[in-house]
């Protein structure tokens, strides 16, 4: 069975980098996956999920309006999909985590989802709050 993992660090810890070896590791194994980051994050470019140490691929952005579910499966369902991974996870609604749940528990789509869990304040984000909350792995 799927599972939502959740792996939540503090900025610059390579969490981004970490992400980008997963989606590298599952495509060798002939895999096919959807990486997602957020739309206001444009530090490697729009659409683009960028490491420090100069590693990069595109990815979808998502908003608030993103249905993450439904992205999945319109693509599911011409590619089977072999994994989901999601950077700056913490920008996430509630909804949405729930969205990336239901992937793992109904579609059977493993969910890697990086990101941070507090803002500068120690304020816990909505997306890392129903991550800590529902994830079926927690990783600091």
């Amino acid at each position: 069975m799927a599972k939502l993992y959740f792996y939540y660090a503090s900025m610059n810890a390579g969490k981004s980098t970490t992400l980008l070896q997963a989606d590298f590791n599952y495509r060798e194994r002939g895999l096919h996956t959807m990486l997602f980051t957020a739309a206001l994050d444009d530090r490697a470019g729009a659409g683009r999920i960028g490491s420090r140490i100069g590693l990069g691929a595109d990815a979808i952005a998502f908003d608030g309006a993103t249905d993450l579910f439904a992205v999945v499966m319109a693509e599911h369902a011409e590619h089977t999909v072999g994994c989901v991974l999601v950077d700056e996870a913490q920008f996430l609604s509630a909804a949405q985590v729930d969205q990336l749940a239901a992937l793992a528990d109904k579609a059977n789509i493993p969910v890697l989802a990086y990101g941070l869990r507090t803002d500068f304040r120690g304020a816990l984000f909505e997306g890392a709050a129903r991550m800590l909350a529902i994830a079926d792995s927690l990783t600091e």
